[in-house]
């Protein structure tokens, strides 16, 4: 079955209904990106081989593709045959990555990955500066605990809590206690199951 869809609303729509072996999808779209709805599409169908039909202007959006699980992507530029060739390898568990435009994307890639290792060192130094406690009332914290939850489960006063949280404030440098709960998920001090 062959099926199209107006804005990525409606493709993930059609794409749960159906439930398609491969999806071809345009990265750039109305309602909901090519990337969001991926990440739709694939929530309920794990399985499904999608690749996203972009420009050569679309780096940034094909990197978080790539990284959320697409079989590839194909340059609307390119012939048709060519797509229809592209779409039969990753139908049979391929990949497909353009060849001018493979380089870039490895480099953005890397680009990422340095940044993120730089962005998690940086994290780690900043979280050496609080002490046992601060680190334990930081993860309560980012679980979205209240003071009151927070000291009952350290078993310490909710004053304590608040200077605690306070401290953790300064030392790293944040706005609020939002901005600490955050940190405390992106530095994998809390994790949450999938």
């Amino acid at each position: 079955m062959v099926d199209t869809a107006k804005d990525g609303e409606e493709a993930v729509q059609r794409a749960v209904e159906s439930k398609p072996d491969l999806v071809l999808m345009d990265i750039r779209m109305p309602t909901v990106d090519g990337v969001e709805g991926m990440k739709l599409i694939k929530k309920h169908i794990p399985e499904i081989k999608v690749v996203m039909l972009t420009t050569f202007n679309d780096k940034e959006w094909i990197t978080e593709a790539l990284e959320e699980g697409a079989s590839g992507y194909l340059l609307k530029d390119m012939p048709t045959d060519a797509i229809v060739q592209a779409m039969m390898t990753v139908h049979q568990g391929g990949i497909v990555l353009p060849q001018q435009f493979t380089q870039p994307m490895l480099e953005a890639l890397r680009q990422r990955r340095v940044h993120n290792e730089k962005e998690a060192s940086d994290i780690a130094q900043q979280m050496k500066q609080l002490t046992a406690r601060e680190t334990e009332v930081l993860k309560e914290l980012g679980l979205g605990k209240n003071n009151r939850e927070i000291a009952d489960a350290l078993v310490i006063t909710e004053g304590t809590v608040k200077n605690h949280i306070s401290n953790v404030i300064q030392k790293l440098e944040l706005r609020d206690r939002t901005q600490a709960a955050v940190l405390a998920i992106r530095s994998g001090l809390v994790t949450f199951p999938t």
